[in-house]
């Protein structure tokens, strides 16, 4: 296998070094991750200025490149044609926090795995959960698994892994549906040195509802969660009630 590595921590953060040591013995290993910390970035794409590529080293010596863009840029200029020999699959993290609910949507990590699936390429993300010490190593044997898995039996067209892994002693996988989050944000409205006010977005750590079947469910109950993912948004459920709408325009 051919895997390219990404994350949105940044090139030197720890768990992208313990995700390329864990993947080496699958195949070949490419790293392309950003030059500073995109956490929450979401699935950009930079087109308002240029992007540029250099030589980088990770912590053990080993060779990687370093780009000046978001996750997603690191992954859509790698399969546009940087990177010259075919991609098997692209695995981006180790992402010090779990990724559950509604912030697939603002993770870095998880939309650089999206932005793979844009490209017919089959995507991974791996998060750990750090509220204790994030166990960098535990969940690099998890991805490698999980990428063996994805080498022996595929994964159908369009769709990429979410995959969290809690902390401390596992007690298996599950396969999970997307959570519900609650969020606890807070507006915060202070005022600089000249009285200009300036805001931050506040508030407790967000939770979410751990029904049965559902990634929140999983990591609350010590199971790793390993959750499909598609870039179809389509609300298909409601379809039928908006065809009974009346409308008429022009």
């Amino acid at each position: 296998m051919h895997l390219l590595l990404t994350n949105d921590d940044g090139i030197s953060a720890p768990g992208l070094l313990a995700l390329k040591q864990a993947l080496e013995p699958l195949g070949t290993v490419t790293v392309i991750a950003p030059s500073r910390n995109y956490s929450a970035a979401g699935h950009r794409k930079t087109l308002h200025k240029p992007l540029r590529i250099d030589a980088a080293r990770l912590d053990d010596g080993a060779p990687a490149w370093v780009c000046s863009g978001a996750p997603s840029d690191c992954v859509a200029l790698a399969l546009l044609g940087f990177v010259k020999e075919k991609v098997d699959l692209v695995v981006s993290g180790i992402n010090p926090n779990v990724n559950l609910g509604q912030d697939l949507t603002y993770s870095g990590t998880v939309t650089a795995a999206l932005e793979s699936v844009i490209a017919n390429v089959p995507g991974m993300a791996v998060s750990t959960d750090a509220r204790g010490t994030a166990d960098y190593v535990q969940a690099g044997q998890v991805a490698a698994e999980v990428a063996g898995a994805i080498g022996r039996y595929g994964l159908p067209s369009g769709v990429a892994l979410n995959v969290n892994v809690p902390s401390g002693t596992l007690k298996g996988i599950r396969f999970t549906r997307q959570g519900w989050s609650i969020f606890r944000d807070q507006l915060v409205e202070r005022l600089d040195p000249r009285g200009r006010p300036y805001y931050w977005i506040g508030g407790d750590r967000p939770t979410g509802v751990a029904d049965e079947g559902t990634d929140f469910w999983a990591i609350e109950n010590g199971y790793i969660s390993i959750t499909p993912l598609q870039l179809d948004l389509t609300a298909h459920s409601a379809l039928a009630a908006l065809l009974d709408w009346k409308l008429s325009y022009p």
